[in-house]
Order: C-alpha cells, then sequence, then structure tokens
C-alpha cells in the first residue's frame, strides 16, 4: 500500500465557493471554465485525489488537491495559474466577507488537524461539494 500524501490546505476553498455560487450565480461563469480546463489537465497528467489522505469526506475531492498537484506536474499549468489567480482571487474577495475568509482559513487549518467533525464539516461547506 502507498503511504498518501498529506492533503495541507489553508483556506477551505469549498467553503468559500459554496458561499459565492449562492450570492452570485454569474461566478460560476467565470470559475466553472477554469475548473473543466484544470480537470482536463488532471486526467493528462495522471492526478489521483485518492493520493491525499483527507481528514474530513468534505474535503474528499477539492479542487486544491488538484491544483496543488498541477503546480507541482506542469509548467504550463504553473505558469497560467500565476496570470490568472490573481484575478480570480480578487473576484471571489468581492463576493466574500473578509470575517467569511477568516472562518474559512480557521476551518481549513482545524480540518487539516483531524479537529473537524465529519457532519460538522459537511454542515460549514453548505453539505455539497462544488470543488471538483
Amino acid at each position: 500500500m502507498t503511504k498518501k500524501k498529506n492533503a495541507v490546505c489553508n483556506t477551505c476553498t469549498i467553503m468559500l465557493l459554496d458561499i459565492a455560487y449562492r450570492r452570485s450565480p454569474l461566478f460560476m461563469v467565470v470559475r466553472e471554465p477554469l475548473k473543466c480546463a484544470m480537470r482536463l489537465l488532471s486526467r493528462i497528467y495522471r492526478i489521483n485525489p485518492a493520493e491525499y489522505a483527507v481528514h474530513t469526506p468534505a474535503c474528499y475531492g477539492c479542487v486544491r488537491f488538484y491544483k496543488t498537484a498541477l503546480k507541482e506536474k506542469s509548467r504550463v499549468f504553473y505558469w497560467l495559474n500565476d496570470r490568472i489567480n490573481p484575478t480570480f482571487n480578487l473576484l471571489l474577495e468581492k463576493i466574500i466577507t473578509a470575517e467569511e475568509m477568516k472562518e474559512a482559513k480557521s476551518f481549513a487549518r482545524s480540518a487539516t488537524a483531524g479537529n473537524i467533525e465529519p457532519a460538522e464539516a459537511l454542515k460549514r461547506t453548505g453539505g455539497r461539494k462544488v470543488g471538483f
């Protein structure tokens, strides 16, 4: 059996995206093509989310793991991410409050440390997976 990679996260992407999708449905128009491109590159580079040890069921399959792996494996993705991500983050920051960002960061650190119960994780991330 192969040892799983530690899934480290500093900000809960799923939590933030759940809020952003509810507040601004047009946000999906921006994000979904980017997500599809990441999904395609993940297949090309044979990235498997099961390689990561996650601490809550809500975290499994989160786009964060694909993004981290793609940055390591693909120079093209790394280059594109450096150009697109700052604009994407600015857009997200216009939708998400500073308090919600702080909560998403705290939640991610607690989840990474294994201090979040599965039911609490699903509740705090909207009960659905919008990550990938």
